[in-house]
């Protein structure tokens, strides 16, 4: 027999792993409701925990800044190459 496998959406685990994080119902009570198995409905509220952290940390601003400083570079090398390219063309024609 196979078993077929289901794929939830983002809000849909987002609104699980929030009702499990609230607490307010039990986790078989919860997985019951949403017809889901509880090991999988943990892995969504670890998951959920984890970007919570995320959201409140610095860490992705320090990221996303060394990240745009070497997008830039990398533009700056692209223009340098492109004027190098460009000169090279009028040079040898």
């Amino acid at each position: 027999m196979e078993k077929i496998q289901r794929v939830h959406s983002a809000s849909f685990k987002a609104k699980v792993a929030l009702e499990l994080m609230k607490g307010i119902d039990a986790i078989s009570v919860i997985c019951s409701k949403y017809s889901i198995h509880p090991t999988q409905a943990n892995r969504w509220k670890q998951r959920a925990a984890q970007g919570i952290e995320g959201i409140f940390s610095d860490k992705p601003d320090k990221e996303l800044k060394v990240k745009d400083a070497l997008i830039e570079e990398l533009y700056k090398q692209v223009g340098q190459l492109k004027v190098e390219l460009d000169w090279l063309k009028k040079k040898f024609h």
